[in-house]
C-alpha cells in the first residue's frame, strides 16, 4: 500500500552577515537547518521567506540580495507517516541589523546560531539544503 503523497510549497532564505551564515539547530531531531517554512494563501514566496526567517530566527531586519531559485524536495516523514513532495523557494538575504524580538510560540524547537560561511554546507543535515548553500555562496562570488 503507497502512502498519500502531500504537496506544499515553502520559503525560506540563506541570511548572510559578513563571513558567517544563519542556521537553526533542531535538537529535538538532531538537525541544523535552514530558516524556511510554509507559503501561506495570497503570500508571495519572498513574503513567506522573510516571514518565516523573522519567525524561526527572531531577527527582522533583513533585505532580499538575489533569488536562489526553487529546488523540489520529497521525503516521508516518519513523524506522521506521510510521503511529502515539497517545492522550495529561497532566498539570499542580508542582515541589516542585530535586532531581534521575541519569536512565536511553537518556534522554540529552533534555535538560530551563527557558522561561519565557508562550513555552513557542511553543517548543515540534508544535502538538498547544503546545494541552497552552495548557490549562495556562487551568487555572493558573482555568479
Amino acid at each position: 500500500m503507497s502512502k498519500e503523497t502531500r504537496t506544499y510549497r515553502a520559503a525560506g532564505g540563506v541570511v548572510i552577515d559578513g563571513d558567517r551564515v544563519l542556521l537553526l539547530n533542531r535538537p529535538a531531531r538532531g538537525e541544523i537547518r535552514l530558516p524556511k517554512g510554509h507559503i501561506e494563501p495570497g503570500e508571495s514566496a519572498a513574503e513567506a521567506a522573510l516571514r518565516e526567517v523573522r519567525e524561526e530566527t527572531g531577527y527582522t531586519r533583513l533585505h532580499i540580495i538575489d533569488d536562489l531559485g526553487v529546488q523540489t524536495v520529497e521525503f516521508d516523514n516518519p513523524y506522521d507517516g506521510h510521503h511529502y513532495r515539497r517545492d522550495e523557494h529561497y532566498f539570499l538575504m542580508r542582515l541589516e541589523g542585530e535586532e531581534q524580538v521575541e519569536r512565536p510560540a511553537g518556534d522554540e524547537q529552533f534555535s538560530p546560531f551563527w557558522a561561519p560561511l565557508e562550513e555552513a554546507a557542511r553543517l548543515l543535515t540534508f544535502e538538498s539544503e547544503r546545494d541552497v548553500v552552495r548557490r549562495a555562496c556562487r551568487a555572493l562570488a558573482g555568479g
